[in-house]
């Protein structure tokens, strides 16, 4: 059994039916898992193939979320496919080296069915803290459209598998407001479909920017792309081998800065000067650049080639927007009729694990890559790698095998876990935790405990509480283990 929710048996009169009733506390007998993207699938699955149980949980309301809600249509992996699987299961042989959006989307629908990951959810978490006085993760959530809702998650491990993009980026511009056209970031950008002989400015020039002005050109429409700072655009391909392919290829024998001189060279052999339509590229190498500061190239599908034929403008940075137009900083004055913003997502990490060792202020974890997957006290990090899928993928294995070869070697013994247990109901009861709802037939659950050989003087001193009275530990004691006896069903 993965986990077991606390009901609510009937309690003595003396307590307070207010503060035992407020909410539900679950005790998860794995880790928990925080997300159910392409990286908590992959976790997931890791587990499942190491024989260890866990609750996943998903704030909305399918798996990978972002993919299926907030990508546009024409979507397609940037990268040949054998770079975009997750561990175990590969794509099918008859999708094709670019698969769509929706080809993908397919593909992490089966394979959460082949693994039986059934994730919880409309379950968002509001708060993840570890608790040192019993050594246990207390994850607090909420259910969508029901604030009222609560549940205390209480587990030895988490896993945060929620992802570098989980919120959008807008920034704030003057005059915004007194614009009055519609304004939307390109997370809910579907199609170029409605906005047929409309002036749209695109703001932002990264991927997503580039291919929705590529797209609003397909649909009749007159796209204007901000370009606030210098970008490195890459073809896609390269003497017909995927330019990211040979660029794994060349740094398996030579040094960053070589390789970025030789995708540079074939970028201006086969893209041009870019400088001339008002692109800049960066001063650093495309491959440094995203090892330090996070920054991907564009991998040009055809947005360049309307960039040179005028179809879509470049135009500098925003000063101010006004009714139906927008200022430059260049002084230009545009009429527009909408705005998108192309302006990135990031992590929303920081606003619910209260935790400062592992993670940044910016959601990221401080250790670079290949060692940002483990915290400290049973934190784990899964999709952070700025590698994209493949080094969530690698993440992931790393996560499963290193909580497996715990799991294996303490958590299946039966006395452990019923250490873990009472220790952790002394610390919530102690702290009048409104949680915890099964305190019933406790002579029974004393007895429970005495056959396990659990030695109760050594836990109060293992958790710091051997200043309890003796009957405050009694009747500890025996409510945990009752709860004990209810969950396993024993």
């Amino acid at each position: 059994m993965s986990h077991s929710t606390l009901c609510p048996p009937q309690m003595a009169q003396s307590l307070d039916h207010e503060e035992f009733f407020s909410g539900r506390c679950v005790l998860v007998n794995g880790p928990l898992i925080v997300g159910s993207g392409p990286s908590g699938l992959a976790v997931s699955a890791g587990l499942k193939q190491q024989g260890v149980p866990f609750v996943i949980l998903e704030r909305a309301n399918c798996i990978a979320s972002l993919w299926k809600n907030r990508t546009y249509d024409r979507l397609k992996l940037h990268l040949p496919k054998q770079f975009c699987e997750l561990p175990y299961i590969p794509f099918p042989e008859y999708f094709p080296e670019y698969p769509t959006k929706h080809q993908f989307i397919n593909y992490l629908e089966s394979y959460s069915k082949h693994f039986e990951i059934s994730p919880r959810f409309n379950e968002c978490v509001q708060s993840a803290e570890y608790d040192e006085k019993c050594g246990m993760w207390r994850v607090k959530t909420v259910t969508n459209g029901d604030s009222r809702s609560t549940i205390e998650y209480i587990c030895r491990w988490i896993v945060v598998a929620a992802g570098e993009n989980a919120e959008k980026v807008v920034p704030e511009f003057e005059g915004l407001q007194e614009f009055g056209g519609n304004v939307m970031h390109v997370c809910d950008y579907k199609s170029g479909e409605t906005y047929q002989k409309k002036n749209v400015l695109v703001v932002g020039c990264g991927n997503s920017g580039m291919e929705v002005s590529l797209d609003l050109c397909h649909h009749n429409a007159f796209p204007s792309m901000v370009v606030r700072s210098s970008v490195h655009v890459l073809p896609k391909e390269i003497l017909g081998k995927s330019t990211f392919e040979l660029a794994v290829s060349m740094m398996k024998w030579l040094p960053v800065w070589a390789v970025d001189k030789t995708l540079l060279a074939a970028a201006r052999l086969i893209l041009g000067k870019i400088e001339e339509y008002g692109l800049k590229r960066p001063s650093i190498g495309p491959l440094q650049l995203k090892d330090t500061e996070g920054k991907t190239p564009v991998l040009d599908v055809g947005a360049l080639k309307k960039i040179r034929s005028g179809e879509i403008k470049i135009v500098p940075g925003i000063k101010k927007f006004s009714h139906a137009s927008v200022e430059l900083i260049n002084g230009q004055i545009l009429e527009i009729d909408s705005v998108i913003m192309a302006t990135g997502y990031c992590s929303n990490v920081p606003s619910w694990l209260k935790e400062n060792e592992f993670f940044s202020r910016d959601g990221l974890p401080k250790s670079a890559f290949p060692n940002g997957w483990k915290g400290k006290a049973g934190l784990y990090a899964v999709g952070f790698t700025r590698r994209g899928l493949s080094g969530a993928s690698l993440d992931a294995i790393k996560v499963a095998q290193d909580i497996g070869k715990i799991w294996k070697n303490e958590t299946k013994q039966k006395n452990q876990s019923i250490s873990n247990l009472i220790i952790m109901f002394v610390v919530l009861f102690d702290q009048g935790s409104t949680s915890i709802r099964c305190f019933t037939e406790l002579g029974h659950a004393q007895s429970q405990a005495k056959k396990q050989g659990v030695d109760m003087a050594a836990l109060y001193r293992r958790g710091g509480y051997s200043a309890l009275s003796l009957a405050k530990q009694d009747y500890i004691a025996k409510s945990a283990t009752i709860f004990y006896h209810v969950v396993f069903e024993e």
